[in-house]
C-alpha cells in the first residue's frame, strides 16, 4: 500500500514539475456576427499534435512546452480559419482574450485584403503582453472602403500605381517585367480558391520579399491549407459581366499524404454597363499536394483564365453632350449583332511547382519554379487609302466646322470664321450614324466582277497588337527563428522573360489580302520589313512590327526581426540586377540600320534598405514606424524609346530613386478599432514614353516640310511626391449595430520639371539625320498627379441580426481628382509659331495660364447599400449577398486626359475659344446605379 502511495506522489510531483515548464493558453471563441460563444471549435498549434476543443461557453485551454514563437490555428466548419502568432511563457497562463470567427460567407462581402490574422483582444491581462496581433494588417474599415466603396471612382491607395506593390503567388513575384504591374486578368474567376492571403501595408515587413512601398500581397495555393468541402457560387451583375458561376472542391489531406483542390468558373455578358462592352471569361484551377514525409512536401499549382472583353471609349465633352455618358464609339452592328473593334484578349496559363522543407522546428525553406506562357492581344482597325472608320473622327463632328480646322488649314494664322451650316449637317449625320459601320468596310474591301462583288485588296482590316510572353522563374525563401528574440528571412529569385511583340492580322473584312506597308511613305521607307518588301498578308499573318524583348532579372533580400516584450523592430536589405535587350525581327524601312537584330544590352544594379519599429503601449494599442529607400530599374516599356520600329534606348536612362516613410497609431478593443496613419513617398528619376499626333509642333528648321507629325514623346527626370493621412475607425455600438468611418487626405504632385524629347520618324523618312528634338523642360512641378481622387471619405452603418442576416449602408464623398496633363504643352515650344520661329504675338502669360490650368473634376457623392443572409441546413451552408452601388445614379468623371494634338498656343487657343473644341480633353465616366447578387452553397 505504501508503494502505491509513493508511486502516486512521484507521478503527481512529476506532473506538477512538468506543468511548471508549460505555457497555458486560454481564450474564448465567439461568432463575430452574433457575439455568441462557439462550442466544439478545434484549437491547435501548427506543426504539432497539440489540440483542444472549446466548451459550451466557447472557452479553451491548451498547454505547450515549446519556447519559441508558434502559430495557433482556430478552425470550425462554416467559418474562416483564424491564425494567431503566440509566444510561450513557461509556467504562466497567457490569456488570448476573445477571438472572433467570421463565417465563410462573409467572404462574399467585398474584402479588399484577406489576411492570416483578423482578431480582437478582450480586456488587458496583466499575465500576458499578447499584442502580436497589432503587427498584422487586418481587413480594416479603410481598406474595405478603398477597394469597394472608393474603387468605383478609381481610387488608388496613397495615390500609388500597382507597380509600387508586390503581388506574389506561393513566394513567386507575379508583377510583369514589361510595366511592373500585375496582370489582374490572370486571376479572374478564381475567387473561391485565392482566399488564403497575407498582406503587408506600405513598407511593413514581409516574410517573403523586400516588397514595394505600397505593400506586399501574398497568395497561398498549397492544397492542404484549404478547408475540405464543395463550394458553388452563382452571381448576377450589370457591370463588367452579367452572370457568373464558380464551382470548387477541396479534398483535405488524406491518410496517404495527398490533398487536392479544383475549381472552374464562367463569367459572361453580351453587353456590359457601357454600350458594346461584351465579356467572356473562363477559369480553371487545380492544386495538388503530396506530403513526402514530416519534413518535405511538394505542391503543384496550375490555372488557366482566358478572357475577352470589349473596351469602352473615352469621349470629349462634345461627344458626351450628343450621346450621353454611356456612349462607346468602339462598336457597331454587324449582321444584327454588336461587334466591338477594340477587344482585349488574355490567355496566360501558369504552372508552378513548390517544395516545402521543414529543416527543423525553427527553420523552413520554401522553393519554387514557375513557367508562364500565353498571349495578350488588343484589337483595333487598320486602314490604307481610305477614310477613318472611327465614328467620332474629328472631321465627322460638328466642331470640325465650328472650330478652327475648317478654314485655318493647319497654318495657325488666326484667320477663322465658323461654318455653322456644315456643323449642323455633321451633327445630323453623326446622330444618324454614331457607331462603326462594319457593312461599309466590307463593301470597300470588294470590287465589282462578272458575278457581282468579289474580294479585293482590303482597305480595312482588324488586327491585334500582340504580346506573347514566355516567363521562367525560380525562387527560394528561408525563414528561421534564430533565438527567442531574433528571426531571419532571406530569399533569392531569378526570372527570364522572352516577350514576342508583333502585329497580327485577324480579319480581312471580306477582302483578299492587305499590303504590309506604311501608306504615309513611299518606296523603301514604306516597308515594314525590307527583307520581305510589298508583302501581301492574310488572316493569321504577322505584319507592321515584329520584335522580341529579352530580360533577365535577379532579386535577393535579407531581413532581421527583433522581438521584445514592448518593442519590435526589423531591418531589411535588397539587391537586384536587370538586363534588357531588344531583338528586331523586321528591318524597318525608316530605320534600316537600327531595327534588325539585337540592341545593346541595358544593365541595371539596384539596392534597397528598409526598417520598422513598433512600440506596444498595451495589449490594445501600439505605435508603428516604417521607412524605406531603394532604387528600381525602369520597366521594359520605358527603357526603349520606340521599340516597335528600332533598337534605340532612352538617352541617359537610369534607375528610379524611391523613398518612403509612414507612422501609425493603432487601437483595438472588442468595441473599437482605430488606425491613424501619416505617410510620405517620393519617386525620382522616372521616365515615361507615349505616342501621339501633334499639329504645329515643328518649325521649318526641323528639316521637314510640314509642322505636323506623329511623334513619340519621352519624359526623363520625372519626380513625384505623395503625402497624406489615413483614418480607419470602426465602433461596435451594440451587439448588432456597427458604424465605420474612413478618410483619406492626400497631396500627390509632380515635384520636378522633367525633360521632354520628341522623336519624329518622318524626319528619318526625309533623309534628315536629325530625328530627335530636345524640347527642354516641361513646367510640371506642383501640377497634380492624375487618375485618382486625392480626398475620399466614407461613413457606414451596419446591422447584423442574430438570425444571420445583415444590412449595411455607406455614403462616400470623393474629391480632388484631376485630369492628366499634356507635358509638351508646358514647354517653351508651346508659345513659338512654327511658321516663323517667333512667339505668337497674341500669346500673353495670362491667357497661357488659363489654357494650361489643370482641370479639376467635380466631387462625387455615392450612396451604397448592401445586405445578406446565411442559412445552415444540416451539413450544408447557404449564403446570399446583394449590393446596390451608386443608388442615386450620380454622374461623375473617374479620369481623363488632355489631347496633345494642339501642341502650340494658337491652335489650342482657337480650339478652346470656339466653345466646341475638336481636340478637347477626353473623359472616362464611372458606373451609374449598379447591382450585384451572389448565392453561395457550401457542401
Amino acid at each position: 500500500m505504501e508503494k502505491k502511495y509513493l508511486i502516486f506522489f512521484v507521478l503527481l510531483s512529476f506532473s506538477f514539475a512538468s506543468s511548471q515548464e508549460k505555457t497555458t493558453f486560454t481564450g474564448i471563441v465567439i461568432d463575430s456576427k452574433t457575439q455568441n460563444p462557439l462550442e466544439n471549435v478545434l484549437v491547435s498549434i501548427q506543426n504539432s499534435s497539440l489540440t483542444a476543443l472549446t466548451s459550451k461557453k466557447g472557452k479553451f485551454e491548451l498547454y505547450s512546452s515549446a519556447k519559441e514563437e508558434q502559430l495557433l490555428l482556430i478552425r470550425n466548419q462554416g467559418y474562416k480559419d483564424l491564425f494567431l502568432k503566440i509566444q510561450s511563457n513557461p509556467g504562466q497562463i497567457v490569456n488570448l482574450g476573445v477571438l472572433q470567427l467570421e463565417d465563410a460567407f462573409s467572404d462574399e462581402i467585398p474584402a479588399a485584403l484577406i489576411t492570416l490574422l483578423d482578431s480582437d483582444f478582450s480586456e488587458d491581462n496583466s499575465s500576458s503582453e499578447m499584442t502580436s496581433g497589432l503587427l498584422q494588417s487586418s481587413k480594416d474599415a479603410f481598406m474595405q472602403a478603398a477597394a469597394f466603396n472608393w474603387g468605383q471612382a478609381r481610387f488608388r491607395v496613397r495615390g500609388l500605381d500597382s507597380e509600387n506593390g508586390t503581388m506574389m503567388l506561393n513566394g513567386m513575384t507575379m508583377n510583369k517585367t514589361y510595366d511592373g504591374r500585375p496582370q489582374w486578368s490572370n486571376w479572374g474567376g478564381l475567387n473561391n480558391v485565392l482566399r488564403n492571403q497575407e498582406f503587408s501595408v506600405g513598407t511593413a515587413f514581409s516574410n517573403y520579399t523586400f516588397g514595394g512601398i505600397l505593400g506586399t500581397q501574398q497568395i497561398f495555393t498549397r492544397a492542404s491549407l484549404y478547408r475540405k468541402g464543395t463550394q458553388l457560387t452563382f452571381s448576377g451583375s450589370n457591370t463588367t459581366y452579367i452572370w457568373r458561376a464558380i464551382g470548387s472542391y477541396a479534398s483535405g489531406m488524406n491518410a496517404s499524404g495527398w490533398a487536392y483542390v479544383v475549381s472552374a468558373g464562367k463569367r459572361w455578358a453580351d453587353d456590359g454597363y457601357f454600350d458594346g462592352t461584351n465579356f467572356n471569361a473562363d477559369s480553371f484551377f487545380m492544386s495538388v499536394e503530396k506530403k513526402l514525409n514530416h519534413k518535405n512536401a511538394l505542391n503543384f499549382t496550375a490555372f488557366y483564365t482566358p478572357s475577352s472583353r470589349g473596351k469602352n471609349s473615352p469621349n470629349t465633352a462634345e461627344v458626351t453632350s450628343l450621346m450621353g455618358e454611356k456612349y462607346n464609339s468602339y462598336w457597331g452592328f454587324q449582321n444584327g449583332k454588336k461587334r466591338n473593334a477594340r477587344a482585349k484578349n488574355v490567355e496566360e496559363p501558369v504552372l508552378m511547382l513548390n517544395h516545402y522543407l521543414k529543416i527543423d522546428e525553427k527553420t523552413n525553406l520554401n522553393s519554387g519554379v514557375m513557367y508562364q506562357f500565353g498571349k495578350v492581344g488588343n484589337s483595333n482597325i487598320d486602314y490604307q487609302n481610305a477614310d477613318s472608320p472611327d465614328p467620332v473622327y474629328y472631321r465627322k463632328m460638328p466642331s470640325y466646322f465650328s472650330s478652327l480646322y475648317a478654314k485655318d488649314k493647319g497654318e495657325f494664322s488666326g484667320d477663322f470664321t465658323p461654318d455653322y451650316e456644315n456643323a449642323d449637317k455633321n451633327k445630323i449625320n453623326f446622330l444618324a450614324n454614331p457607331q462603326i459601320d462594319w457593312k461599309a468596310m466590307y463593301q470597300a474591301n470588294q470590287k465589282t466582277g462578272p458575278n457581282g462583288y468579289e474580294p479585293a485588296q482590303s482597305h480595312y482590316v482588324v488586327y491585334e497588337d500582340r504580346t506573347d510572353d514566355k516567363t521562367f522563374a525560380v525562387n527560394s525563401v528561408l525563414n528561421t527563428q534564430i533565438s527567442s528574440n531574433l528571426s531571419f528571412d532571406g530569399g533569392i529569385s531569378y526570372k527570364n522573360l522572352k516577350s514576342h511583340n508583333f502585329q497580327k492580322l485577324t480579319d480581312l473584312l471580306g477582302g483578299s489580302y492587305f499590303l504590309d506597308i506604311d501608306a504615309f511613305y513611299k518606296g523603301d521607307l514604306a516597308q515594314s520589313d525590307l527583307q520581305n518588301p510589298n508583302r501581301e498578308v492574310k488572316a493569321g499573318d504577322l505584319y507592321g512590327y515584329n520584335y522580341n524583348f529579352l530580360s533577365n532579372t535577379v532579386d535577393a533580400f535579407t531581413q532581421f526581426k527583433f522581438s521584445y516584450n514592448k518593442t519590435e523592430f526589423y531591418l531589411a536589405q535588397s539587391f537586384s540586377t536587370a538586363a534588357y535587350q531588344r531583338e528586331g525581327l523586321y528591318q524597318n524601312g525608316i530605320y534600316a540600320a537600327n531595327s534588325l537584330g539585337k540592341s545593346e544590352k541595358v544593365n541595371f544594379e539596384n539596392f534597397g534598405f528598409k526598417g520598422g519599429f513598433m512600440y506596444k503601449i498595451s495589449g490594445r494599442q501600439g505605435l508603428f514606424f516604417n521607412a524605406a529607400h531603394l532604387t528600381r530599374a525602369p520597366s521594359l516599356k520605358n527603357t526603349f524609346s520606340n521599340s516597335r520600329l528600332n533598337n534605340s534606348v532612352v538617352d541617359r536612362i537610369g534607375s528610379e530613386n524611391i523613398s518612403s516613410a509612414e507612422a501609425n497609431y493603432v487601437y483595438r478593443s472588442p468595441k473599437l478599432k482605430l488606425r491613424l496613419t501619416a505617410y510620405y513617398a517620393s519617386i525620382k528619376n522616372s521616365s515615361k514614353t507615349s505616342f501621339f499626333y501633334a499639329e504645329g509642333i515643328f518649325d521649318n528648321g526641323a528639316g521637314y516640310d510640314a509642322t505636323d507629325a506623329f511623334v513619340s514623346q519621352t519624359l526623363t527626370n520625372l519626380d513625384k511626391k505623395n503625402t497624406g493621412a489615413e483614418l480607419s475607425f470602426e465602433y461596435q455600438l451594440s451587439s448588432t449595430l456597427k458604424t465605420t468611418l474612413s478618410a483619406a487626405y492626400g497631396n500627390y504632385v509632380y515635384s520636378s520639371n522633367p525633360n521632354v524629347v520628341i522623336t519624329n520618324d518622318a524626319n528619318a523618312a526625309k533623309d534628315n539625320t536629325k530625328t530627335i528634338f530636345n524640347f527642354g523642360t516641361a513646367l510640371l512641378k506642383n501640377y497634380k498627379q492624375a487618375g485618382t481622387p486625392q480626398q475620399a471619405y466614407s461613413l457606414g452603418l451596419e446591422y447584423r441580426d442574430p438570425k444571420f442576416w445583415w444590412l449595411g449602408a455607406n455614403i462616400n464623398y470623393l474629391a480632388d481628382n484631376y485630369i492628366d496633363i499634356s507635358p509638351i504643352s508646358r514647354t517653351s515650344q508651346f508659345y513659338i509659331n512654327p511658321a516663323n520661329s517667333f512667339p505668337y504675338p497674341e500669346a500673353t502669360s495670362e491667357r497661357g495660364n488659363e489654357l494650361l490650368k489643370q482641370e479639376k473634376f467635380n466631387p462625387a457623392a455615392l450612396l451604397n447599400i448592401s445586405g445578406g443572409k446565411s442559412w445552415r441546413v444540416g451539413q450544408k451552408y447557404i449564403g446570399f449577398f446583394a449590393s446596390i452601388n451608386n443608388v442615386l445614379d450620380a454622374v461623375y468623371k473617374t479620369g481623363g486626359f488632355e489631347q496633345a494634338r494642339n501642341a502650340n498656343f494658337r491652335a489650342l487657343n482657337q480650339d478652346v475659344s470656339s466653345g466646341t473644341p475638336s481636340f478637347g480633353p477626353k473623359y472616362y465616366y464611372g458606373y451609374g446605379r449598379t447591382y450585384f447578387l451572389n448565392l453561395t452553397i457550401g457542401l
